[in-house]
């Protein structure tokens, strides 16, 4: 490479996933030895793809990728492979390598202590919390020991002592990194600068400082932008009206026309090609199931994990319309199985309300067929309405009529977030269940979620380790797992 320091060279990659799937157009981006970015940009636009693109899991349509020679690069993606679910701890990690490693273990100890993570390695990948498998999706990264780090929605189930942990393991690390998160101040912690993937021009911004500044500065360019081709497209118009007038008059007016519409060519090339800041979803409601009564789940009883052992605990909790239950914890705890044996109604310790329809947020969002269309997923919970109804649904939720038509399994994470608030709203659901539903979500959107489900009518029980987002939500009981496990073992 030209400069020693840049190890990661984008120069003019086009990438497009079909012709209506644009995602990069001619980006030109460099990344120094040492640098530490955020990469920013709408959910959908195409952020982990730019990583597929650094790893080769997929190649540029036009322009080239430079890598320096050597360079190794690790990726923690946002989610753990179906195929590897099955295999153990140990398993997952000699998978990484190409050739046996007989230090295994001493490693993936090392590792563990970083990302703050204590379990057997025989255990299998499945068994594990969503927050562990946050960790271990680290670790296997981490484990590589990377010139090149790339991480994908790291904090993603983390609770706030592996958040701690991981903010401070990217604090004191030497070599380079590139991050996706919506965590603002998680990343401000840690990064030099900003690699803005825009949505709707393709294109790779670099900007370099503060997080927030850098934030800052996006959105003041764009108002700057918006305003100059507000200015141009006012003069545009009036000279376009005097051409017309011209035109009309005849003889060697036609020539003044003629010299208009030339000045008129040279203001619309004057114009920029404007991007939109990331768009916010609508402000929306969760409608209620109508005509509850009474108790709509009752719980007496909680299984859960103590050090990889299961435990059962007695409690009495009764959630009636406008009920809001906070169920926190630390990872590990068992706060995810929990949720989907109550959903599912497997839990011998809850019974819900017969009758109740249950919306349910799983974090991992298995309750979506990945062969389906987003419009059929859609479709397929609407309780009552038209398609207008479905389309306007989706619409508020930045689904538009091409995104309808994709199969949930070739949208981002993000995307499929939008589409399981999207279910909810169309579902009119009486006990809304929710597991970790900031996971994946454009931070511009959250404060709008929250707002909706502190308005929610129906019973509701939520999972987040996110204080900021609950503190927005009217929580009426709480229920610290952790507390209920302390209380056991002073009992014994």
């Amino acid at each position: 490479m030209a400069n020693d320091n840049v190890i990661l060279k984008f120069n003019k990659v086009s990438f497009e996933y079909g012709v209506k799937k644009p995602i990069l157009t001619e980006a030109d981006f460099s990344i120094r030895r040492g640098s530490k970015f955020a990469l920013m940009g709408q959910n959908g636009a195409g952020k982990s793809t730019l990583f597929n693109l650094i790893i080769k899991e997929v190649v540029p349509e036009n322009g080239s990728i430079a890598i320096e020679k050597g360079l190794s690069i690790a990726i923690a993606k946002q989610v753990i492979p179906a195929d590897q679910m099955d295999s153990t701890i140990k398993e997952f990690f000699e998978g990484l390598f190409s050739k046996k490693i007989y230090d295994i273990d001493p490693r993936i100890a090392e590792v563990f202590a970083i990302v703050n993570l204590s379990i057997p390695t025989d255990r299998t990948v499945r068994t594990l919390s969503g927050g562990q498998q946050a960790r271990l999706l680290l670790a296997s990264a981490l484990i590589q020991k990377p010139d090149l780090l790339l991480l994908d929605e790291p904090t993603n189930n983390l609770d706030a002592d592996g958040l701690a942990h991981l903010t401070q393991f990217l604090i004191d690390y030497k070599k380079t990194c590139i991050v996706i998160s919506h965590d603002a101040d998680f990343l401000n912690a840690f990064t030099d600068g900003v690699l803005y993937l825009d949505v709707f021009n393709h294109i790779i911004e670099k900007y370099v400082g503060n997080y927030f500044n850098v934030v800052q500065e996006i959105t003041a360019r764009i108002e700057r932008e918006r305003r100059q081709n507000v200015r141009l497209e006012n003069e545009i118009m009036h000279r376009k009206e005097q051409a017309s007038f011209f035109d009309q008059k005849g003889g060697h007016m036609r020539d003044v026309a003629r010299k208009m519409k030339e000045a008129i060519t040279k203001l619309e090339e004057e114009k920029v090609e404007t991007r939109e800041e990331d768009k916010t979803i609508r402000k929306f409601v969760i409608p209620c199931e109508e005509d509850l009564s009474g108790p709509i789940i009752t719980i007496r009883s909680l299984s859960l994990m103590n050090h990889g052992k299961p435990v059962t605990k007695k409690v009495s909790v009764v959630l009636k319309p406008k009920t809001h239950l906070l169920l926190s914890g630390p990872n590990g705890i068992g706060k995810t199985t929990l949720l989907q044996d109550i959903a599912s109604e497997k839990s011998s310790g809850a019974e819900i309300a017969e009758g109740i329809r249950v919306g349910y947020y799983r974090q991992d969002f298995s309750t979506l067929d990945p062969e389906k269309t987003v419009y059929e997923s859609l479709a397929e919970v609407m309780i009552s309405g038209t398609e207008e109804t479905l389309r306007s649904a989706a619409a508020g939720f930045l689904l538009n009529a091409e995104d309808l038509k994709h199969k949930i399994k070739n949208i981002s994470e993000g995307q499929k977030g939008l589409v399981m608030f999207t279910r909810l709203v169309l579902q009119r659901p009486g006990l809304l269940i929710l597991d970790e539903p900031t996971n994946h979500i454009n931070f511009r959107h959250i404060p709008i979620i929250a707002e909706a489900l502190d308005k929610y009518t129906g019973a509701m029980i939520l999972v987040s380790h996110v204080k900021s987002f609950v503190k927005k939500i009217r929580i009426d009981e709480t229920l610290d797992l952790a507390t209920l496990i302390k209380k056991e073992k002073a009992e014994k």
